[in-house]
């Protein structure tokens, strides 16, 4: 666990937590850490678990299929990113989701029962660490909801401005890497591979934007 110390220490689920006492929570939490090979399954639809995870190397995507087997991927989460903080907080609540690992991965498992009931060692910061679960819903709330912004639009090239704008505005400038590739960026705007490289070609040529594989950049302000 040394190895990722400063990776887990920087979290959110453990903001305002003194360093010292992280890995007595931990051990509280009865956290372990498991690796996945490329396109395994973290969690796959109709598992239940009471542990959230915490990727630690790697990153992991939150998958969707329907019956024809049509993917839609909801949201990709990197080092340092939590995810079934929602699932494992009720454990009726199966997964209706795949989360598979979109990379060599490596989670951090926490057991979010020992979280939501009384510590049965008083942790002195058991509080906080609640709040900080909630604070990361509450995110992953926002996140979902800006993701429908981007697949109601209308056309092709609304949706990629609103998720490349948002992605600029986390950034915090117009140069910054997104976390999918191209077919699954189309599989999470909701569109067609091809004519989504087709629009994004288009913009590229008109000097809207300028890209190298998943390294985006904002040339200039752009209209539908």
């Amino acid at each position: 666990m040394d190895r990722y110390a400063h990776l887990i220490n920087r979290s959110p689920l453990f903001h305002g937590i003194d360093p010292q006492h992280i890995d007595s929570m931990l051990q509280c939490l009865g956290a372990h850490q498991r690796s996945y090979p490329k396109g395994s399954a973290v969690f796959r639809i109709g598992d239940s678990s009471s542990s959230m995870g915490l990727v630690l190397e790697g990153s992991v995507r939150l998958e969707k299929e329907d019956w024809w087997g049509n993917r839609s991927i909801l949201a990709s989460f990197g080092p340092g990113q939590s995810f079934g903080e929602v699932y494992a907080c009720e454990q009726d609540l199966a997964y209706d989701i795949n989360v598979i690992a979109a990379e060599e991965t490596t989670v951090l498992f926490m057991d979010v029962g020992r979280v939501t009931t009384m510590c049965p060692t008083s942790c002195a910061f058991h509080a906080q660490l609640i709040r900080n679960v909630l604070g990361v819903v509450a995110r992953r709330t926002h996140a979902l909801t800006r993701k429908i912004e981007h697949t109601s639009k209308r056309t092709t090239r609304a949706k990629l401005l609103s998720y490349l704008s948002d992605q600029a505005e986390t950034a915090g400038g117009r140069r910054f890497t997104i976390p999918f590739d191209r077919q699954e960026l189309a599989d999470y705007l909701s569109i067609d591979r091809s004519a989504m490289c087709a629009e994004l070609s288009r913009m590229k040529r008109e000097g809207l934007i300028d890209y190298h594989k998943s390294q985006f950049e904002i040339t200039r302000g752009s209209a539908l």
